[in-house]
């Protein structure tokens, strides 16, 4: 379901005071890093401390596991009780920044909620690595936890938000092509997956909610090769010839986010062509909120959401079938 210009929703209390700080600083004199790398060291930082994130679970461990090229860091969390289930997910940012620490305390409330081993992964950043690095990077550190997931009753999962979100969704095409398990689900938030294909949240949302069009363009230049990347169902998965087969798909946009309709109509998509879709939209969000979930209550809702829905996959249960349209309840 996609929203136009006239059904346009506003951020909630506590993004809209995000918003106004961050206008502020824009027109002020604060430190504006000026290199990829210094982006990159302010965008991997958690946003709660990383020693209390992870007291509730049982393990967090640091690891190194398999990429196309090389071993890659990782970080494997271990909830309390009985695990059943294992995750792969994936970090967003653009397919340029962010990494483990940025999506620390995300992974442990997932794992923590979801009663699953949650394999957070550093795959290899755009513009040093181009589409497919990322891709061949996530294949093979999905095929290594595949392998270790006899140890939680062997089922796999993959998730992700943004660009991870994208990423996850590759990989569930990917997989139903014989390239990698049976996926029980896939956990999609505020996923990019339409590349050249418009749509009416970009012009609604375009402005003024954190993520722009031209963000989005400069990420785009930064991961593809050439234009026609951007139709590349590995690129965009909306292209996909069918997506017959694919994993159930639940997927959580954000409601004032430019990528807000990719997510819906993929979910219209995949349901169309038989696949259970389901979608969980909180109001006023905007894009990246699972980020900011020690100050925004939506995203602790949001990961415990995807959680229940993991915890239900992954017991053999069907996902729930929330309808479309923006969610109150968590």
């Amino acid at each position: 379901m996609a929203l136009g210009p006239e059904r346009r929703a506003g951020p909630g209390l506590v993004a809209r005071l995000l918003l106004r700080h961050l206008a502020s600083r824009a027109t002020g004199r604060a430190h504006v890093p000026r290199s990829l790398e210094g982006i990159r060291r302010l965008l991997d930082r958690p946003c709660f401390p990383q020693r209390l994130s992870g007291l509730p679970l049982r393990r967090v461990l640091h690891l190194r596991v398999p990429g196309a090229t090389e071993l890659r860091p990782a970080r494997l969390y271990i909830p309390h009780g009985r695990v059943r289930g294992a995750v792969l997910f994936m970090h967003g940012g653009g397919f340029v920044h962010c990494g483990l620490n940025s999506h620390h305390g995300i992974c442990c409330r997932l794992a923590r909620a979801s009663g699953a081993a949650v394999l957070s992964y550093d795959y290899r950043l755009a513009p040093e690595h181009r589409f497919p690095a990322a891709i061949e990077d996530c294949r093979a550190a999905l095929d290594w936890l595949a392998g270790e997931a006899w140890r939680w009753g062997g089922r796999v999962a993959v998730a992700g938000d943004s660009a991870g979100g994208n990423l996850a969704a590759v990989l569930a095409l990917l997989a139903r092509d014989g390239g990698g398990p049976d996926l029980a689900m896939q956990l999609l938030y505020y996923p990019s997956l339409y590349g050249a294909r418009d749509v009416p949240s970009r012009q609604t949302y375009g402005h003024g909610y954190m993520l722009t069009t031209r963000l989005l363009e400069w990420y785009a230049q930064q991961y593809v090769r050439t234009p026609d990347d951007l139709r590349n169902p590995l690129v965009a998965p909306i292209f996909a010839p069918s997506l017959s087969g694919v994993a159930p798909a639940v997927i959580v946009p954000a409601e004032c986010d430019p990528l807000h309709d990719e997510g819906t109509g993929y979910a219209e998509a995949l349901r169309a062509a038989g696949v259970p879709a389901t979608v969980r939209c909180y109001p006023g969000t905007i894009h990246g909120y699972l980020n900011l979930y020690s100050i925004m209550p939506w995203g602790k809702a949001a990961i415990r959401f995807g959680g229940r829905q993991l915890r239900a996959a992954f017991a053999g249960r069907s996902i729930s079938r929330t309808a479309f349209g923006v969610q109150g309840q968590s």
